[in-house]
This record gives C-alpha cells, sequence and structure tokens, in this order.
C-alpha cells in the first residue's frame, strides 16, 4: 500500500557555517558558506534528493537562521510538518573547517538549541504512520528530553510495523564526554553512552555507524567483538562503515572476520571532506533498502553519495540528485577530485537547482544606455522610471508565478532591494551596455569578485554581439571573458542567462543561432537560460532546439528577447517559439517602456499613468504569448 512519506527522520538540525579557506586553522577563516545540516536534516535531503519522500522531524528557532532552515527543507522537496518552531530557543549553529586530510576543525553551538526542546507532545501518531520507515541518529538518545520524544516516534512506528533505522552518529561533545573544543572528536569510551544505546537498539531493523561508532555501541575497542556485542541486543541488519576500505553489512550472526559480510562496490575518489559524508552515505543506503534492492546494489548507492559528499565543499549541497548518481554510474570516475570534473559537476548543479519556471514572461528594464539617450533623463530619474516599471510588473503578476523583471544594479539598485521576495524571478545585466568585444560592467571588479554581494536568487545575465563569421581573435577574447563569468557564476552559486544577438554582428540564416550557440558549448560554457532574438523560422528554431538539447539535457530554456520590435512581429516569431517546450517566455523592454519613459522624463505623464500604461502593455504582451502556447 502507498503511502504518503517513504521515510520521517528524527533529531538535530542547524546551520552549518563552513569556513572557506581551505587549509587553514578555523580561527583564521576570512569567510564562511551557509549550508542547512545536522545529520537527520542532511539525511531528509540527502534521500529527498535521490526520489524519496522525505520528512524531518526536528525544532528550529523563531529568527532568521530558522527561518533559512524550513525554507531550504522546501527548496529540497522535504515535508516540513515535523518542524517545531521554538520561541524560546534559538537554532543550532556549527562553525566548520577543513584543515587538511586528516583534521575537519568544528565547534557546536548548541546551548539549550531548538532541536534540544522537541518533547513527546511534538510526537503525531497520525503523521508518524503517514511514513514507511522512520530514522532517528544517535544525538536525541543522549537527553531525557529528547530521548522520550525518538522512543515514542520509535514505538509507534513498530507497532504500526514501519520500519526503522538508527545513524549512530556518535558525537562525544553532544553526549557531554568530550569538550567544546572537541567537536572533531569521533570517539571516547563511555559505559554511560554505550549502556543508554544498548538500552534501545532492540527497536532499529537497520542500524548504521562507523567502526568508532559500533565501538561505542558495542562496547569494545576491538570491532568484530563490537558487532557481536550489538548483535547480542538486537536482530537488526548491521552496516559497519570502514572508510577505504568500504563498507560490510550483516544480517545474521558475526563471523570471524568482515569477509564474511555483503559488500558492494566501492569508488575510489580523493578524500577532501569528510564532514557529512555518513549522511550521504545513509541516504544512499536508505534509497537501496527502501527501494527493496539488495544489499550489494544497496551499499553501491551508499558508497557512490559517500564519495561526493567527500570530494565536495558542505554536506546536503554535496549530495547527488538520483538522476546524477544514474549518469555517475555509466560515466565512471574521469578524475578522483569529483568536484573539478567539468560534465559531472554540470549534473550536479543543473540537477540539484531550486525552483521550477515552467513558463517565463519577464518584463526588461535593464537598458541603460537607452534611456540614458533619452530627452531629459539623468541617473536619479531614471533609477525613478525603473521603480515605476517594478510596479507596473508587480501590477500584472499580482499573486501568479511565472513572472519576471530584468533590471540593472548601476541605475535600478532600489528596484533590486524592493523586489526581492516578491516572488519574480530576477535578471541582472553583466556586460557594460553594447560592448562589441565583450565588456563587464566596472562595478564587478577586474574578477568578478563583486558577485559574491549578489543575491543567490538574482540571475546574472549578459549579452554578447557574437557572430559565427567572426575572427578567430574577436571569439577568443569574447570567449575568455564569457567563460570567466560563467564560471565565477558558478563559484558563487548564482544561475547564467547567456544572450546572443548575431543579427547586430552580421547576415543571419537558419543555422546562424545554432552555430553561435555550439561554440559556448564547444568551450564547456552551459547556461542556465538562453536568451535569443525572434526568430522566424521553423528551421531556425529546431537549428537551436536540437543543439541545446543535443549539448545539455538539463538547460532551464529559453526566453524571446524583444529588440524593441512591434506587438505585430513579436506575435509572428511566439507563435513559432511556442511550439517548443524548451521556451519558456520572453522577456522584453522596449515594446513595454519605450514612449512611457520618453513622455514621463518630458513630464508628459504621471507616475500612475505611466504605470498603468506599461502594465498595459505587458499585460497585452501575455496574452499574445498564451494564446500561443494554447494554439
Amino acid at each position: 500500500m502507498s503511502k504518503p512519506l517513504d521515510l520521517i527522520t528524527i533529531g538535530r538540525s542547524s546551520v552549518d557555517l563552513y569556513g572557506g579557506q581551505i587549509g587553514g586553522r578555523l580561527e583564521d577563516m576570512r569567510s564562511f558558506d551557509k549550508y542547512i545540516g545536522g545529520s537527520p536534516t542532511n539525511i531528509a535531503c540527502g534521500t529527498a534528493r535521490l526520489g524519496l519522500k522525505s520528512a524531518v522531524i526536528t525544532a528550529v528557532g523563531d529568527e532568521h537562521m530558522g527561518r533559512f532552515i524550513r525554507e531550504e527543507l522546501v527548496r529540497e522537496g522535504v515535508n516540513i510538518r515535523g518542524v517545531k518552531t521554538d520561541p524560546d530557543r534559538l537554532t543550532a549553529l556549527v562553525l566548520l573547517g577543513i584543515r587538511d586530510k586528516e583534521q575537519f576543525p568544528l565547534i557546536f553551538y548548541r546551548e539549550n538549541c531548538a532541536d534540544m526542546g522537541l518533547n513527546v507532545e511534538d510526537i503525531d501518531p497520525d503523521f508518524i504512520q503517514q511514513a514507511r520507515a522512520v530514522v532517528a541518529t544517535g544525538t536525541h538518545l543522549s537527553h531525557p528530553q529528547v530521548e522520550a520524544a525518538t522512543l515514542k516516534a520509535l514505538t509507534i512506528a513498530r507497532e504500526a510495523g514501519l520500519k526503522t533505522a538508527l545513524d549512530i552518529d556518535y558525537r562525544p561533545n553532544l553526549w557531554g564526554v568530550a569538550g567544546h573544543g572537541d567537536g572533531e572528536s569521533r570517539f571516547v569510551e563511555s559505559q554511560k553512552v554505550t549502556e543508554k544505546l544498548q538500552s534501545t537498539l532492540h527497536l532499529f531493523q537497520l542500524i548504521v555507524g562507523t567502526e568508532e561508532e559500533f565501538h561505542i555501541a558495542g562496547g569494545s575497542t576491538d570491532t568484530i567483538s563490537a558487532l557481536r556485542a550489538v548483535r547480542a541486543v538486537t536482530a537488526a541488519t548491521l552496516v559497519c562503515k570502514r572508510g577505504a576500505a568500504g563498507a560490510v553489512v550483516f544480517e545474521e550472526e558475526i563471523g570471524d572476520s568482515f569477509d564474511e559480510g555483503q559488500t558492494g562496490l566501492g569508488f575510489a575518489i580523493e578524500v577532501f571532506n569528510v564532514l557529512g559524508a555518513g549522511d550521504g552515505f545513509m541516504s544512499g543506503l536508505l534509497k537501496g533498502w527502501l527501494d527493496g534492492e539488495d544489499w550489494p546494489t544497496a551499499l553501491k548507492y551508499a558508497n557512490a553519495c559517500g564519495a561526493f559528499a567527500v570530494s565536495r565543499h558542505g554536506c546536503t549541497p554535496a549530495y547527488p540528485s538520483w538522476e546524477e548518481l544514474e549518469f555517475f554510474f555509466d560515466y565512471q570516475i574521469k578524475r578522483p577530485d569529483l568536484r573539478n570534473d567539468v560534465l559531472l559537476e554540470q549534473v550536479h548543479w543543473a540537477t540539484n537547482r531550486h525552483l521550477d519556471w515552467a513558463e517565463l514572461k519577464i518584463f526588461a528594464f535593464d537598458h541603460r544606455s537607452q534611456m540614458e539617450e533619452m530627452q531629459g533623463a539623468t541617473a536619479e530619474k531614471i533609477g525613478e522610471f525603473k521603480c515605476l516599471c517594478l510596479q507596473a510588473a508587480l501590477q500584472v503578476a499580482g499573486d501568479k508565478k511565472g513572472f519576471g523583471i530584468l533590471c540593472d544594479g548601476r541605475l535600478g539598485q532600489e528596484v533590486l532591494f524592493t523586489a526581492a521576495d516578491t516572488g519574480l524571478w530576477v535578471g541582472r545585466p553583466a556586460e557594460w551596455p553594447g560592448s562589441r568585444p565583450l565588456e563587464i560592467e566596472p562595478d564587478l571588479g577586474a574578477d568578478f569578485g563583486r558577485l559574491s554581494e549578489w543575491p543567490r536568487d538574482q540571475v546574472v545575465k549578459v549579452l554578447c554581439f557574437c557572430h559565427p563569421n567572426d575572427d578567430h581573435g574577436l571569439w577568443k577574447r569574447q570567449i575568455q571573458t564569457v567563460k570567466r563569468l560563467f564560471e565565477a557564476c558558478r563559484r558563487n552559486q548564482l544561475e547564467f542567462l547567456l544572450e546572443v544577438i548575431p543579427s547586430k554582428a552580421g547576415e543571419i540564416d537558419d543555422m546562424t543561432t545554432a552555430l553561435v550557440i555550439q561554440r559556448f558549448y564547444d568551450e564547456s560554457i552551459f547556461p542556465d537560460w538562453w536568451k535569443l532574438e525572434p526568430l522566424l523560422t521553423v528551421a531556425a528554431w529546431r537549428n537551436v532546439i536540437d543543439t541545446i538539447e543535443r549539448n545539455d539535457a538539463h538547460t532551464r530554456g529559453i526566453v524571446i528577447l524583444g529588440l524593441g520590435e512591434s506587438e505585430e512581429k513579436l506575435a509572428q516569431s511566439f507563435s513559432i517559439a511556442a511550439t517548443y517546450p524548451l521556451v519558456k517566455g520572453f522577456a522584453v523592454g522596449r515594446t513595454i517602456f519605450a514612449d512611457v519613459a520618453q513622455q514621463w522624463f518630458l513630464g508628459a505623464k504621471t507616475d500612475a499613468e505611466a504605470i498603468d500604461e506599461m502594465a498595459e502593455n505587458y499585460q497585452k504582451l501575455c496574452g499574445i504569448w498564451d494564446k500561443a502556447k494554447k494554439a
């Protein structure tokens, strides 16, 4: 019988602040990347990426970091019904660093944190019974209150015939047997911890841990002896992780060696970051277990997910999608440092992007030189007018999805501030207007370092005037600029829109735009979005679509630019383009605002009149696109 959820994890959640500098002391970190963390939270996200319907029972504070965790879980596709917002406690924080291949310092800020406020009243039996499995982690067995909540969830699960699993996840300082400065420590002997764990092991059908974690669960530093001690109190399947030696599954009695257990395919890759690797491993293992695969197959999934985790920065962000995992099994290891494999990283990025834009109708007013040339325009007045453009866009969008704006930060900064959190798709240009060869806005810095200041929901747009017949030197210079910008976008986790207008650089035919697009793919540039001029023949569109799909199965799609064309000419282009699912909509500007702007700058239109007329023009274009799609 199908259930709404495949699994519910229960336990800690945190905001992980990962040191951005590799190879330095945590004391010397200059910047940190912010991710969600906590073993159960990571596992919920990792399994969701693999296609399972996951939920987590945890708690966060009623503040910015708590909202960050809730929003990230939603973006990852995790059910948050069991996420409690605690008005009295703060969200847990963890500071982490990558010192070298052996040292990964971390500090837990968990003093009376929100997830330690979970209690038995927070466990809803109806919610638990919606899942096929409940997955607990060891930290929430360390304190009477959260232990009681965890045991209630497990008892309900067992009585309802659900599967139960434990990731031992032993952190000595979270059990109070190591100091705050020993967050990196993975093992400290403690008879008290051993007794506590052994009192609960009978509740599980699957128990997973490293050799050190089985040492604490079994009360012995000899792994085989520890496994036998665990077997004495539980009939669960035991999965022992052995680092580079792989993992071993014991379904029944523990033999004299690891050779008597079951193993799966391993992957020889570079170890870059062990933090979160166990949660990645657990995600892959649960995928196989809940899908009914045999243990060698489940271990193959687990080992691959663990390999991705140790090769990348962060925990949840490192975990693969199911599509990525399947690609990896076919692709195999081309280089041991997986994070530096261009094709693999492209699949990782593209299949784990948040949000999905089924259609996109963009009001583009990122124009700078065109507005500066208008009579009566000043930088201040242009900024004010762009705020009116935003109001027109919001008026048309209302509470509907699929609308967006293109606006620059030099003359339209106030618009970008206001547009945040409106639900609009927001694109922002990076090019210096009209430049050929391409030059980038100076405000981005010579190394594009200022991109680190852009909010992550802003899409970096760049317009490159290029043509297949351009000479080699021009192509080389323009490709170098676009590629540097593309790579800077990836570093800063920003989506990238590439706009090309071959007709401004030479004569065009049905192959021209397709050839330009192929040139960028040949240089390993994979735009999330393409912005293309209106193509008026079926052959031209077919060539473009074939080129994009042949090179990148995961692109977001295409939007059509306007070039100031009339509504009639845009309607002609829309009628052809709308037949292709890859074309998601349009990004049109001057057709909407040009006449209005000139009159407003001269004082011939009021703010209200300008907003209403632009909204009417924008709405007309939306109607033309909608009609083309329906046809």
